[in-house]
């Protein structure tokens, strides 16, 4: 723990300094301007912490979200002890728990466990003080983590050794105080979860050798990151109780605060994914959607060549902490080899919960064009009998034709532990013992008198869920969540089977009707439960309630309009929110007009609606008809995301650097030929307008081209317009991003929408070249250079993104922000 600091390894050295760029020493354009209230910063790199961390003390915040500079203090003054608890917690808990999961890792051991020496870092704290229990405190804490730790294993019985060089975790940490309580410490426990999964990367050593292993060679490194992600992730908590008095077994059965129950109609005016000869036939595409609440994700069916398409589909998701908490939806184009992305929407729950019932068309996100149908319902949790039938009633349970996709309750199961579970199957029930377990263990000579593997299956019809695995004890505790959505609670059984994993048979079973659940004091049964076919005593103590799916009415006045918050993705979720009234459309077909492109516009006012985006930002006249045909304009051209239409060639392109200084040249002398005496305008070579962000769901940088206008010309004829990108430092073939050529023309409309596979944290040290070029026939003389930008992409903004009109200059140096 004392050795001396130094940098991340070779691997991870993007996660340190930045290497010289190319172009060191032009000046980049600076990032847009913030909006008067800034969201709060992403956390900056390790080695920029050290310089930064009493100038981000003075910087603009979230009016909701404080800094807690003490609070960092603390914990770095803490650091120490803290990395002596995680050691601990390292080698007394779960080495022991690896070596008991799997015969192959009983050799396995942690050589060395450093956390290292940069403290877990606090950005931000939020505390709510609205639509929460007066006996709790919730808080949100945005944490960064950015450690060079070093945690080495090894498995001695394949002389394997694999280890952790760096750890990088951002995320969104829900932190709930409850119960308060009159006496000290005036909290009873303190539960702590993510409310949706981190951004995690952690930079192996040996992965492979250790994937190679029994056991674990259906793993890979993105499943292991998914796996702990989703540990982290509602509704998996860590419950620490703080004093002994409280029922620590009833804060471990949280009961949702509602369903979501969405039901995913329709698109219509989605894009044209899917070309055919190289983009010459243009056709349709293959849409389908995928829905996510926290760690809850559906994914509807695909419907074939369809750019306006039904699906009629109805999910229903369990909502544990609304606040903060949001409804995401992609649609995507399958295609064979990449999926494309066709728009994206959020909806905070907080607001869905306030409405009750949504029906609505809303546009969609991060691309020109788009809508979705969807109703949304919000559905109370009740634990009143007498408003199941009304329920049986509207979801036709109680007929043949009934609809098994929906619900009439929840039905919530604490699994608590067993007691007195049998050692000996063949004692009290060997039919149930498979035959090649009495074989092999009468051929080995062993006893089966050994304590079991007890794990619990439980199936509410066709649906069923099992517990973890306990070894070697015949009174296991589990202390385990379950959720069934039912049906029909007057027709349905809850059956629980106890099984022994290692000998492969049954330790007992029991079933529950769930009618006797509506005649029990608050539909809650909490009892041991006698098992069958299993020893006279043996018991398995549960905490079964059930609720009632209730959809609230609520009486609204004609001219009512819904105040749902439709937010943009980002990595905190921190994004201004829009109003849905601005976002919903009556009817995509019922008199469109076209809007602009639905990235925000930033350095407006400090809240920007869709009204705003929806006017053009600039009076000029070529402004509101450029504006109008961006959104439109994508009928007739080529789109797509080409950014999986990789040119495999390492090299970088030489012809393009070769060719830059000469066109940088003789656009200047075009200039000085249009100049001629005359004072040129602010913005003589034209604009181009851009939407720039970073997409934390899909790792991606996405750019869309929306327009230029006022470009020059290259003949008579006009110009004949594209675009091409490249992501600095990387100019090879394979990173250079193009549109397509707008004919004759000096105000093209492109909309079209590239990515870049790269991390947030790489990203923000890089540079965005962009550059509108004359493409000429072949062996044209016409072909050059119309104009260029350097955007610099070191803004905290860029996971929020903007949308912005730049001035295009001969070099990408002197650059201008149209506001």
């Amino acid at each position: 723990m004392d050795h001396p600091e130094e940098g991340p390894p070779a691997k991870a050295c993007r996660l340190s300094n930045s290497e010289p760029s190319q172009n060191e020493g032009l000046l980049l354009l600076p990032p847009p301007p913030p909006p008067g209230l800034m969201r709060l910063p992403r956390p900056p790199l390790e080695q920029r912490w050290r310089l930064k961390e009493e100038r981000e003390v003075a910087q603009v915040h979230f009016p909701d979200t404080e800094r807690a500079e003490w609070l960092n203090k603390t914990v770095k003054h803490m650091w120490p002890f803290i990395c002596q608890f995680i050691e601990k917690l390292f080698r007394e808990t779960i080495e022991p728990a690896v070596r008991g999961a799997n015969t192959h890792l009983s050799t396995f051991s942690f050589t060395r466990v450093d956390v290292g020496q940069q403290p877990l870092r606090i950005n931000g704290v939020k505390v709510y003080t609205e639509n929460v229990d007066k006996r709790q405190i919730i808080l949100d804490l945005q944490i960064s983590f950015v450690g060079n730790c070093e945690i080495d294993l090894e498995i001695k019985r394949y002389f394997c050794r694999a280890g952790v060089q760096s750890i990088q975790i951002h995320g969104t940490m829900r932190v709930i105080l409850e119960p308060l309580i009159g006496d000290m410490p005036l909290v009873g426990a303190l539960s702590i979860f993510f409310l949706r999964k981190p951004l995690l990367e952690i930079n192996w050593t040996g992965l492979t050798n250790l994937l190679d292993i029994p056991g674990l060679n259906g793993l890979s490194d993105t499943i292991i990151l998914d796996i702990i992600s989703n540990y982290l992730v509602l509704p998996n908590r860590i419950t620490v109780p703080l004093v002994s008095e409280v029922q620590i077994a009833q804060l471990r059965f949280p009961i949702p605060k509602g369903v979501l129950r969405v039901h995913f109609i329709e698109a219509q005016d989605l894009q044209g994914k899917d070309t055919y000869l190289k983009g010459l036939v243009k056709g349709k595409s293959d849409p389908y959607g995928v829905i996510r609440v926290g760690n809850q994700i559906f994914q509807s069916k695909v419907i074939k060549e369809n750019l306006s398409p039904k699906w009629n589909e109805v999910y229903e998701a369990l909502v544990y902490e609304h606040p903060g908490q949001e409804l995401e939806i992609e649609l995507f184009d399958e295609d064979p080899d990449k999926d494309d992305f066709l728009g994206s929407l959020m909806i905070d729950l907080t607001e869905v919960e306030k409405e009750r019932l949504l029906d609505e068309w809303f546009t969609l996100d991060e691309v020109p064009r788009g809508k979705l149908h969807l109703k949304l319902e919000w559905l109370t949790l009740t634990p009143h009998a007498a408003h199941l039938d009304q329920v049986l009633t509207d979801i036709r349970a109680d007929k043949d034709q009934a609809n098994d996709g929906l619900s009439s309750s929840l039905l919530i199961v604490y699994l608590d532990s067993a007691r007195n579970l049998p050692s000996n199957p063949l004692g009290f029930n060997p039919g149930v013992l498979k035959k090649t377990a009495v074989q092999k263990a009468l051929k080995s000579g062993k006893k089966i008198n050994s304590n079991p593997n007890p794990l619990v299956q439980m199936s509410v019809g066709h649906k069923a869920q099992e517990s973890k695995i306990r070894y070697k004890t015949n009174e296991p505790v589990w202390e385990e969540n379950f959720t069934f959505f039912i049906h029909n609670p007057k027709r349905q059984d809850l059956e629980v089977e106890v099984k022994d994993e290692q000998h492969q048979c049954c330790l007992g079973n029991l079933k529950i009707p769930l009618s006797r659940l509506l005649t029990s004091d608050d539909m809650t049964m909490n009892q041991r439960f006698q098992l069958s076919n299993s020893g006279p005593n043996s018991t398995l103590k549960m905490k079964v309630a059930l609720r009632v799916l209730h959809l609230e009415k609520q009486d609204r006045s004609p001219d009512h309009q819904h105040s749902a918050q439709v937010k943009r993705p980002s990595v905190s979720k921190g994004g201004r929110k829009v109003s849905v009234r601005s976002q919903v459309s009556m009817s995509p077909g019922a008199g469109d007009s076209s809007p602009a492109p639905s990235t925000p516009v930033l350095g407006g006012g400090a809240k920007s609606s869709v009204e705003d985006r929806a006017q053009p930002a600039e009076t000029s006249p070529q402004g509101p008809r450029d504006l109008g045909r961006s959104a439109s304009s994508l009928h007739g051209g080529t789109t797509g995301s080409p950014s999986h239409i990789f040119i495999k060639e390492p090299t970088p392109s030489i012809a393009s650097d070769i060719s830059l200084p000469i066109a940088t040249q003789e656009l200047r002398q075009r200039l000085r030929q249009l100049e001629n005496g005359t004072t040129l305008g602010q913005s003589p070579l034209g604009q181009i307008q851009l939407t720039i962000r970073h997409s934390s769901q899909r790792n991606k940088l996405v750019v869309v081209v929306h327009a230029c206008r006022n470009l020059i010309a290259f003949s008579e004829d006009g110009s004949d317009p594209y675009v091409r990108m490249y992501l600095l430092p990387d100019k090879r073939r394979s990173g250079r991003r193009k549109t397509h050529v707008s004919k004759k023309t000096l105000n093209p409309v492109f909309d079209q929408s590239f990515e870049f596979s790269v991390s947030l944290p790489e990203v923000q040290r890089r540079t965005l070249d962009v550059a509108v070029k004359n493409s000429g026939g072949f062996l044209s003389k016409d072909k050059g250079l119309l104009g260029k930008v350097l955007v610099a992409l070191a803004s905290e903004e860029l996971a929020k993104g903007w949308t912005q009109w730049y001035d295009l200059t001969e070099d990408g140096t002197r650059p201008h922000v149209v506001t």
